[in-house]
Protein backbone atom coordinates (compact mmCIF):
# COMPACT_ATOMS: atom_id res chain seq x y z
CA UNK A 1 0.00 0.00 0.00
CA UNK A 2 1.65 3.53 -0.94
CA UNK A 3 1.93 6.47 1.22
CA UNK A 4 -0.77 8.00 -1.16
CA UNK A 5 -3.38 5.28 -0.95
CA UNK A 6 -2.57 5.67 2.55
CA UNK A 7 -2.90 9.04 2.81
CA UNK A 8 -6.24 8.48 0.23
CA UNK A 9 -8.19 6.65 2.74
CA UNK A 10 -7.58 8.76 5.94
CA UNK A 11 -9.70 11.75 6.98
CA UNK A 12 -7.65 14.71 6.44
CA UNK A 13 -8.59 13.57 2.54
CA UNK A 14 -12.38 13.64 2.91
CA UNK A 15 -11.89 16.47 5.31
CA UNK A 16 -14.22 19.55 4.66
CA UNK A 17 -14.41 23.32 5.64
CA UNK A 18 -17.74 22.03 7.31
CA UNK A 19 -16.80 19.54 9.06
CA UNK A 20 -13.75 22.39 10.62
CA UNK A 21 -16.51 24.23 11.74
CA UNK A 22 -18.46 21.66 13.59
CA UNK A 23 -15.58 20.36 15.37
CA UNK A 24 -14.61 23.78 16.69
CA UNK A 25 -18.57 23.67 17.74
CA UNK A 26 -18.03 20.54 19.36
CA UNK A 27 -14.59 21.80 21.41
CA UNK A 28 -16.35 24.86 22.33
CA UNK A 29 -18.89 22.86 24.04
CA UNK A 30 -16.51 20.94 25.75
CA UNK A 31 -15.08 24.17 26.69
CA UNK A 32 -18.16 25.82 27.94
CA UNK A 33 -18.79 22.83 29.89
CA UNK A 34 -15.71 22.48 31.90
CA UNK A 35 -15.18 26.01 32.28
CA UNK A 36 -18.35 27.84 32.65
CA UNK A 37 -20.01 24.78 33.97
CA UNK A 38 -22.70 24.89 31.33
CA UNK A 39 -24.54 21.82 31.73
CA UNK A 40 -21.74 19.58 31.78
CA UNK A 41 -23.25 16.09 32.17
CA UNK A 42 -24.85 17.63 28.39
CA UNK A 43 -22.84 19.57 26.73
CA UNK A 44 -19.51 16.87 27.02
CA UNK A 45 -21.08 14.16 25.69
CA UNK A 46 -22.55 16.35 22.94
CA UNK A 47 -19.49 18.12 22.52
CA UNK A 48 -17.74 15.15 22.26
CA UNK A 49 -20.38 13.28 20.01
CA UNK A 50 -19.61 16.51 17.50
CA UNK A 51 -16.35 15.86 17.07
CA UNK A 52 -16.92 12.23 16.63
CA UNK A 53 -19.64 12.36 13.79
CA UNK A 54 -17.69 14.88 11.56
CA UNK A 55 -14.42 12.64 11.34
CA UNK A 56 -14.83 12.20 7.59
CA UNK A 57 -15.79 8.57 7.30
CA UNK A 58 -13.50 6.20 4.50
CA UNK A 59 -15.13 5.46 1.46
CA UNK A 60 -16.87 1.64 2.05
CA UNK A 61 -16.72 1.18 5.67
CA UNK A 62 -20.14 2.10 7.91
CA UNK A 63 -18.87 4.55 10.37
CA UNK A 64 -21.64 7.10 11.24
CA UNK A 65 -25.25 6.75 12.87
CA UNK A 66 -26.58 7.17 9.57
CA UNK A 67 -25.02 4.19 7.94
CA UNK A 68 -27.14 1.01 8.15
CA UNK A 69 -25.31 -1.64 10.07
CA UNK A 70 -22.87 0.95 11.83
CA UNK A 71 -22.20 0.40 15.62
CA UNK A 72 -23.09 4.53 16.05
CA UNK A 73 -26.48 3.51 14.41
CA UNK A 74 -27.63 0.88 16.60
CA UNK A 75 -26.71 3.27 19.73
CA UNK A 76 -28.65 6.17 17.28
CA UNK A 77 -31.83 3.35 17.44
CA UNK A 78 -32.52 5.07 20.90
CA UNK A 79 -32.59 8.41 19.58
CA UNK A 80 -34.52 7.84 16.08
CA UNK A 81 -36.91 6.18 17.55
CA UNK A 82 -37.91 7.89 20.54
CA UNK A 83 -36.39 5.35 23.07
CA UNK A 84 -33.54 7.65 25.12
CA UNK A 85 -36.12 10.10 26.05
CA UNK A 86 -39.06 8.04 27.92
CA UNK A 87 -36.04 6.51 30.63
CA UNK A 88 -34.38 9.41 30.75
CA UNK A 89 -38.25 10.50 32.17
CA UNK A 90 -38.34 8.28 34.47
CA UNK A 91 -35.12 9.02 36.22
CA UNK A 92 -36.35 12.60 36.34
CA UNK A 93 -39.65 11.25 37.90
CA UNK A 94 -37.57 9.33 40.50
CA UNK A 95 -35.57 12.07 41.57
CA UNK A 96 -38.39 14.88 41.59
CA UNK A 97 -40.51 16.41 44.68
CA UNK A 98 -43.74 17.45 43.77
CA UNK A 99 -44.45 19.00 46.80
CA UNK A 100 -43.93 21.97 46.68
CA UNK A 101 -46.78 22.37 43.93
CA UNK A 102 -48.90 20.00 45.40
CA UNK A 103 -48.53 22.79 48.30
CA UNK A 104 -49.04 26.01 46.14
CA UNK A 105 -51.30 24.70 43.23
CA UNK A 106 -51.95 28.02 41.86
CA UNK A 107 -48.01 27.59 40.67
CA UNK A 108 -49.04 25.32 38.30
CA UNK A 109 -50.52 28.09 36.26
CA UNK A 110 -47.02 29.50 35.49
CA UNK A 111 -45.57 26.44 34.37
CA UNK A 112 -48.21 26.21 31.57
CA UNK A 113 -48.51 29.60 30.62
CA UNK A 114 -44.47 29.31 29.75
CA UNK A 115 -45.46 27.04 27.21
CA UNK A 116 -46.54 29.89 25.06
CA UNK A 117 -43.27 29.44 23.56
CA UNK A 118 -43.78 25.84 21.69
CA UNK A 119 -47.39 27.47 19.90
CA UNK A 120 -46.01 31.02 18.80
CA UNK A 121 -42.88 29.33 17.29
CA UNK A 122 -45.00 26.37 15.72
CA UNK A 123 -46.59 29.88 13.89
CA UNK A 124 -43.44 31.16 13.26
CA UNK A 125 -42.14 27.58 11.75
CA UNK A 126 -45.09 27.60 8.67
CA UNK A 127 -44.60 31.07 8.73
CA UNK A 128 -41.06 30.52 7.62
CA UNK A 129 -42.14 28.18 4.86
CA UNK A 130 -41.82 24.76 7.18
CA UNK A 131 -43.79 21.73 6.72
CA UNK A 132 -46.95 21.35 9.13
CA UNK A 133 -44.78 18.47 11.15
CA UNK A 134 -41.51 20.17 10.80
CA UNK A 135 -43.29 23.37 12.73
CA UNK A 136 -44.61 21.22 15.51
CA UNK A 137 -41.16 19.23 15.91
CA UNK A 138 -39.38 22.90 16.34
CA UNK A 139 -41.87 24.47 18.11
CA UNK A 140 -41.15 21.96 21.00
CA UNK A 141 -38.07 23.39 21.63
CA UNK A 142 -39.88 26.56 23.05
CA UNK A 143 -40.39 23.88 26.54
CA UNK A 144 -36.55 24.32 26.76
CA UNK A 145 -36.86 20.28 27.36
CA UNK A 146 -34.26 17.78 25.60
CA UNK A 147 -35.91 15.11 25.64
CA UNK A 148 -39.17 15.92 24.64
CA UNK A 149 -37.99 17.48 21.74
CA UNK A 150 -36.55 14.26 20.78
CA UNK A 151 -39.16 12.80 21.07
CA UNK A 152 -41.14 14.70 19.25
CA UNK A 153 -39.15 14.97 16.60
CA UNK A 154 -38.18 11.64 15.75
CA UNK A 155 -41.82 10.83 15.60
CA UNK A 156 -42.95 14.04 13.13
CA UNK A 157 -39.26 15.27 11.61
CA UNK A 158 -36.88 12.48 11.58
CA UNK A 159 -35.12 14.56 9.24
CA UNK A 160 -34.26 17.88 11.13
CA UNK A 161 -33.75 15.20 15.05
CA UNK A 162 -30.19 16.66 14.48
CA UNK A 163 -30.76 20.69 14.73
CA UNK A 164 -33.97 20.22 16.73
CA UNK A 165 -31.55 18.40 19.74
CA UNK A 166 -28.69 20.31 19.51
CA UNK A 167 -30.56 23.86 19.48
CA UNK A 168 -33.17 22.34 22.58
CA UNK A 169 -29.86 21.02 24.73
CA UNK A 170 -28.11 24.58 23.75
CA UNK A 171 -30.36 26.53 25.14
CA UNK A 172 -30.95 24.33 28.32
CA UNK A 173 -27.05 24.80 28.44
CA UNK A 174 -27.71 28.76 28.35
CA UNK A 175 -30.57 29.50 31.05
CA UNK A 176 -28.10 31.14 33.11
CA UNK A 177 -27.13 33.78 30.00
CA UNK A 178 -30.48 33.70 28.00
CA UNK A 179 -32.99 34.26 31.35
CA UNK A 180 -31.71 37.00 33.67
CA UNK A 181 -31.93 39.46 31.22
CA UNK A 182 -35.48 38.80 30.47
CA UNK A 183 -36.43 38.57 34.12
CA UNK A 184 -34.98 42.24 34.74
CA UNK A 185 -36.64 43.55 31.93
CA UNK A 186 -39.63 42.73 32.35
CA UNK A 187 -39.94 43.33 36.58
CA UNK A 188 -39.22 45.86 38.90
CA UNK A 189 -37.38 45.90 41.93
CA UNK A 190 -40.07 45.69 44.09
CA UNK A 191 -41.69 42.50 42.88
CA UNK A 192 -38.71 40.94 42.52
CA UNK A 193 -38.16 41.09 46.62
CA UNK A 194 -41.93 39.44 47.19
CA UNK A 195 -41.01 36.62 49.85
CA UNK A 196 -43.51 34.05 49.25
CA UNK A 197 -45.15 32.08 52.13
CA UNK A 198 -43.82 28.85 53.64
CA UNK A 199 -45.29 25.96 51.69
CA UNK A 200 -47.28 23.68 53.78
CA UNK A 201 -46.53 20.40 54.31
CA UNK A 202 -47.57 17.87 51.63
CA UNK A 203 -48.71 14.28 53.50
CA UNK A 204 -47.30 10.71 52.21
CA UNK A 205 -50.86 10.11 51.07
CA UNK A 206 -51.24 12.53 48.72
CA UNK A 207 -47.71 12.42 47.21
CA UNK A 208 -48.40 8.94 46.72
CA UNK A 209 -51.62 9.51 45.08
CA UNK A 210 -50.48 12.48 43.03
CA UNK A 211 -48.84 10.60 40.38
CA UNK A 212 -51.46 7.73 39.85
CA UNK A 213 -54.12 11.21 39.67
CA UNK A 214 -52.10 13.22 37.01
CA UNK A 215 -51.34 10.12 34.88
CA UNK A 216 -54.49 9.58 34.53
CA UNK A 217 -55.65 13.08 34.03
CA UNK A 218 -52.70 14.20 31.50
CA UNK A 219 -53.17 11.06 29.38
CA UNK A 220 -56.54 11.52 28.93
CA UNK A 221 -55.95 14.97 27.92
CA UNK A 222 -53.03 13.95 25.67
CA UNK A 223 -52.60 10.34 25.39
CA UNK A 224 -49.43 10.86 22.90
CA UNK A 225 -47.75 11.81 26.25
CA UNK A 226 -48.19 8.94 27.77
CA UNK A 227 -44.36 7.40 26.86
CA UNK A 228 -42.92 10.63 28.30
CA UNK A 229 -45.23 11.32 30.88
CA UNK A 230 -45.74 7.32 32.06
CA UNK A 231 -42.53 7.20 32.47
CA UNK A 232 -42.66 10.47 34.41
CA UNK A 233 -45.39 9.59 37.22
CA UNK A 234 -44.63 6.13 37.00
CA UNK A 235 -40.69 6.92 38.66
CA UNK A 236 -42.31 9.15 40.64
CA UNK A 237 -44.33 7.13 42.51
CA UNK A 238 -41.78 4.32 42.80
CA UNK A 239 -39.78 7.27 45.20
CA UNK A 240 -42.59 8.20 46.93
CA UNK A 241 -44.32 4.83 47.81
CA UNK A 242 -40.57 3.99 49.50
CA UNK A 243 -41.02 0.68 49.48
CA UNK A 244 -39.03 0.73 46.05
CA UNK A 245 -36.04 2.40 46.83
CA UNK A 246 -33.69 0.18 45.44
CA UNK A 247 -35.67 0.57 41.76
CA UNK A 248 -36.16 4.68 42.34
CA UNK A 249 -32.24 4.92 43.17
CA UNK A 250 -30.75 3.08 40.20
CA UNK A 251 -33.81 4.98 38.10
CA UNK A 252 -32.54 8.62 39.40
CA UNK A 253 -28.46 7.45 39.21
CA UNK A 254 -27.02 5.06 37.21
CA UNK A 255 -29.46 4.29 34.44
CA UNK A 256 -30.51 8.30 33.60
CA UNK A 257 -26.73 8.16 33.45
CA UNK A 258 -26.20 5.67 31.20
CA UNK A 259 -28.81 6.52 28.79
CA UNK A 260 -27.69 10.36 29.42
CA UNK A 261 -24.42 9.67 28.00
CA UNK A 262 -25.76 7.98 24.66
CA UNK A 263 -28.15 10.05 24.01
CA UNK A 264 -25.82 13.32 24.30
CA UNK A 265 -22.98 11.22 22.26
CA UNK A 266 -25.21 9.84 19.60
CA UNK A 267 -27.06 13.29 18.99
CA UNK A 268 -23.96 15.11 19.06
CA UNK A 269 -22.47 12.64 16.48
CA UNK A 270 -25.54 13.01 14.61
CA UNK A 271 -24.37 16.64 13.37
CA UNK A 272 -22.21 16.19 10.62
CA UNK A 273 -21.46 18.94 8.46
CA UNK A 274 -22.80 17.05 4.82
CA UNK A 275 -26.11 16.78 6.73
CA UNK A 276 -26.35 19.43 9.40
CA UNK A 277 -24.59 22.65 7.89
CA UNK A 278 -27.80 24.24 5.83
CA UNK A 279 -30.10 27.15 5.81
CA UNK A 280 -32.68 25.57 8.16
CA UNK A 281 -30.51 24.30 10.89
CA UNK A 282 -29.64 28.21 11.02
CA UNK A 283 -33.33 28.86 10.60
CA UNK A 284 -34.21 26.03 13.92
CA UNK A 285 -31.62 27.53 15.95
CA UNK A 286 -33.08 31.06 15.65
CA UNK A 287 -36.43 29.82 16.35
CA UNK A 288 -35.20 28.23 19.29
CA UNK A 289 -34.00 30.92 20.61
CA UNK A 290 -36.65 33.40 20.19
CA UNK A 291 -39.15 30.30 21.48
CA UNK A 292 -37.27 30.22 24.74
CA UNK A 293 -37.17 34.18 25.41
CA UNK A 294 -41.29 34.39 24.44
CA UNK A 295 -41.32 31.29 26.70
CA UNK A 296 -39.59 33.08 29.84
CA UNK A 297 -41.85 36.05 29.04
CA UNK A 298 -45.16 34.29 29.21
CA UNK A 299 -44.38 32.86 32.82
CA UNK A 300 -43.14 35.86 34.26
CA UNK A 301 -45.98 37.98 32.45
CA UNK A 302 -48.33 35.55 33.51
CA UNK A 303 -47.87 35.96 36.74
CA UNK A 304 -47.79 39.50 36.79
CA UNK A 305 -51.14 39.41 35.69
CA UNK A 306 -52.25 36.67 38.54
CA UNK A 307 -50.88 39.76 41.25
CA UNK A 308 -53.53 41.90 39.95
CA UNK A 309 -56.57 39.15 41.09
CA UNK A 310 -54.40 38.16 44.06
CA UNK A 311 -53.72 39.29 47.28
CA UNK A 312 -50.96 37.11 48.40
CA UNK A 313 -48.70 37.97 45.75
CA UNK A 314 -46.61 36.06 43.38
CA UNK A 315 -42.99 37.08 42.84
CA UNK A 316 -43.06 37.45 39.27
CA UNK A 317 -39.59 35.69 38.94
CA UNK A 318 -40.57 32.73 39.46
CA UNK A 319 -42.70 32.54 36.38
CA UNK A 320 -39.72 32.37 34.71
CA UNK A 321 -38.97 28.82 36.14
CA UNK A 322 -42.01 27.81 33.82
CA UNK A 323 -39.57 26.23 31.12
CA UNK A 324 -38.60 23.15 31.52
CA UNK A 325 -34.95 22.94 32.35
CA UNK A 326 -35.03 21.35 35.09
CA UNK A 327 -33.71 22.45 37.48
CA UNK A 328 -31.58 25.28 36.05
CA UNK A 329 -34.23 27.85 35.36
CA UNK A 330 -35.12 27.25 39.46
CA UNK A 331 -31.61 27.32 40.32
CA UNK A 332 -31.58 30.74 37.79
CA UNK A 333 -34.42 32.26 40.01
CA UNK A 334 -32.89 31.69 43.37
CA UNK A 335 -30.11 33.20 42.51
CA UNK A 336 -31.76 36.56 40.61
CA UNK A 337 -33.55 36.90 44.09
CA UNK A 338 -30.65 36.31 46.16
CA UNK A 339 -29.09 39.12 44.93
CA UNK A 340 -32.17 41.45 45.10
CA UNK A 341 -32.64 40.67 48.68
CA UNK A 342 -30.28 37.94 50.22
CA UNK A 343 -32.96 37.01 52.30
CA UNK A 344 -35.39 35.45 49.52
CA UNK A 345 -35.29 32.39 49.01
CA UNK A 346 -37.09 31.20 46.50
CA UNK A 347 -35.54 27.78 45.07
CA UNK A 348 -38.41 25.51 46.55
CA UNK A 349 -41.16 27.85 45.19
CA UNK A 350 -39.02 27.78 42.14
CA UNK A 351 -39.72 24.11 41.68
CA UNK A 352 -43.06 24.02 41.74
CA UNK A 353 -43.69 25.74 37.88
CA UNK A 354 -40.28 23.91 36.86
CA UNK A 355 -41.78 20.54 37.50
CA UNK A 356 -45.25 21.39 36.19
CA UNK A 357 -43.20 22.69 32.97
CA UNK A 358 -42.12 19.25 32.25
CA UNK A 359 -45.32 18.03 32.52
CA UNK A 360 -46.75 21.00 30.17
CA UNK A 361 -44.24 20.39 27.36
CA UNK A 362 -45.20 16.53 27.95
CA UNK A 363 -48.46 17.44 27.55
CA UNK A 364 -47.61 19.46 24.54
CA UNK A 365 -46.05 17.25 22.82
CA UNK A 366 -48.49 15.16 23.35
CA UNK A 367 -51.20 17.24 22.01
CA UNK A 368 -48.89 17.93 18.53
CA UNK A 369 -48.35 14.54 17.98
CA UNK A 370 -51.91 13.45 18.28
CA UNK A 371 -52.96 16.82 15.69
CA UNK A 372 -50.05 16.46 13.41
CA UNK A 373 -48.97 12.95 13.24
CA UNK A 374 -51.13 11.94 10.35
CA UNK A 375 -49.83 14.82 8.04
Amino acid sequence: MSLYDFLNNSGFAHLEWGNVIMLFIGAVFIFLAITKDYEPLLLVPIGFGVIVGNIPPIEGMELSVYSEGSVLNYLYFGVSHGIYPPLIFLGIGAMTDFSTMLSNPKLILLGAAAQIGIFLTFIGSLYLGFSVSQAGAIGIIGGADGPTAIFLSSMLAPELLGPIAIAAYSYMALVPVLQPPVMYLLTTKKERVIHMKPPRVVSKKEKIIFPIVAFLICAMIAPGSIALLGMLFFGNLLKESTVTERLANSARSSMIDVVTILLGFTVGASTQAQTFLNPKSILIFGLGALSFIVATSGGILFAKFMNLFLKEKINPLLGAAGVSAVPDSARVVHEVGIKEDPSNYLLMHAMAPNVAGVIGSAIAAGVLWSALGGM
